[in-house]
């Protein structure tokens, strides 16, 4: 079975947001690796981020299918605003700097609670994907395979470069959203 142009467009504008969105995994894995914490607990973080990048969004995109139905005309012109506000605030959060918070995860229910809230991007973007025809099941699965893999690979990354490419990785991502969210407001 072939792919069409179109198919192949959503498959590649799918992936860049999954990876954009997964550039908060990839940073708190960074930080994470640093601590050098065990292999076990580097893959239930992996495992647990996966899980809540397939989760959030799919929440969020029942939510702005529903909302799109009401709101019919301007349904993708939002769903392109909220895709600009959520890499703006990704790259706003890395100007912040807002560092003073220590990660911490001593237990399993920490470990959920840290995968839950870089995760909560993911809510957003599946919110904007709502309110366009995505192909659900490929936008949640993306999104926790990358989930998963950015959180791993910047467990074992922090390891062994340190903090220096967290930042990095988080301005990137905001700026891919940023593009997306622009290409469907022009």
């Amino acid at each position: 079975m072939e792919l069409t142009l179109i198919q192949w467009g959503q498959v590649m504008t799918l992936s860049m947001i999954a990876v954009a969105l997964g550039m908060d995994a990839f940073s708190m894995g960074i930080g994470l690796g640093l601590k050098r914490i065990p292999g076990s607990q580097m893959t239930l973080i992996s495992l647990s981020v996966g899980f809540f990048h397939i989760i959030m969004p799919l929440l969020g995109m029942g939510i702005g299918h529903f909302l799109s139905t009401l709101l019919k005309d301007i349904a993708v012109m939002l769903g392109g605003i909220m895709l600009c506000l959520l890499g703006l605030n990704m790259l706003y959060q890395v100007v912040k700097g807002d560092d003073s918070e220590e990660l911490q995860v001593q237990s399993f229910w920490q470990t959920l609670i840290l995968s839950l809230s870089v995760s909560m991007d993911s809510l957003s973007a599946g919110l904007s994907l709502g309110f366009f025809s995505t192909d659900m099941v490929l936008a949640v699965l993306l999104f926790g395979f990358a989930g998963l893999i950015m959180a791993g690979t910047g467990l074992m990354l922090g390891r062994i470069f340190g903090g220096w490419i967290g930042r990095y990785g988080e301005v990137i991502g905001g700026f891919i959203l940023l593009f997306l969210g622009g290409k469907f407001l022009f």
